[in-house]
């Protein structure tokens, strides 16, 4: 909440300047529309529910998508980061398919799952699977060697060994890939609903432009930015757990 007050001048003096540019070179509404045609259309697009419509609907895909590859790619990534010869030996396809941008799989997610929110959801997955993951192995092989003799002298296993001296030491890696690939799905569901749906913040996008309503497509782009950074304040908050934030002063 502090940065956002901080940052609060920023965003009052680029609406200022967005205005003052429209009215002084004059610029046609159906190019560049001005910030209070755009307020006008936010109100217009929640007034007759779309925008909560839609919003609901991304919101929805990418909570799916991402909560399915943050359970599986955190409990894949603890255990190839302790187990050497899986991980080299799933390491080459790991990054093999991490560089495919989850927007090439959109032809054959619309084969596979058709046209709704499956395809979507699919994609949301793959754009996350892969950071997390490497992002957790990496936490975890971080653990001090001496934490893991500790253990093995106190004959810990298990449950508790995960619980009392993985998860702690490799927390601080695993937030900061589940806070950095959180904005990532969000970036990709925005594209995938151009093509893969028909409905969601993205399909709200290509739909106004579709018909040239260009005051609609900034409507839209300025709520995927009120809710991308709505996401990452509450991904924030994992900073907070006391785990994070030993490690971090450590450091």
């Amino acid at each position: 909440m502090r940065n956002l007050k901080a940052g609060l001048p920023v965003f009052l003096l680029i609406i200022f300047l967005w205005e003052a540019g429209v009215r002084f070179f004059s610029i046609n509404a159906a190019v560049l529309p001005g910030p209070f045609s755009v307020a006008q259309g936010l109100w217009e697009l929640l007034l007759s529910g779309q925008l909560i419509r839609h919003s609901v609907a991304s919101l929805f895909r990418v909570t799916w998508g991402y909560l399915l590859a943050a359970l599986l790619a955190v409990s894949l990534g603890i255990f190839l980061g302790l187990r050497q010869r899986p991980r080299h030996f799933l390491y080459p396809l790991i990054h093999f398919l991490r560089p495919i941008s989850p927007l090439a799989w959109i032809p054959l997610a619309i084969l596979w799952f058709g046209i709704g929110d499956v395809p979507a959801i699919f994609l949301i997955f793959l754009a996350s699977f892969f950071p997390i993951l490497l992002f957790t192995i990496e936490g975890v092989m971080s653990v001090k060697i001496t934490y893991l003799r500790v253990a093995q002298n106190l004959d810990m296993g298990g449950w508790h060994f995960l619980r009392f001296v993985v998860l702690p030491a490799a927390l601080p890696e695993i937030v900061t890939g589940l806070r950095v690939t959180l904005g990532t799905a969000w970036l990709v569901i925005v594209a995938a609903e151009m093509m893969a749906v028909k409905s969601g913040l993205g399909y709200l996008i290509i739909d106004a432009r579709n018909s040239l309503n260009m005051t609609n497509v900034i409507a839209g782009m300025v709520v995927v930015g009120i809710l991308g950074l709505g996401l990452d304040n509450v991904m924030k908050r994992l900073e907070y757990i006391p785990e994070v934030q030993w490690k971090r002063f450590r450091r």
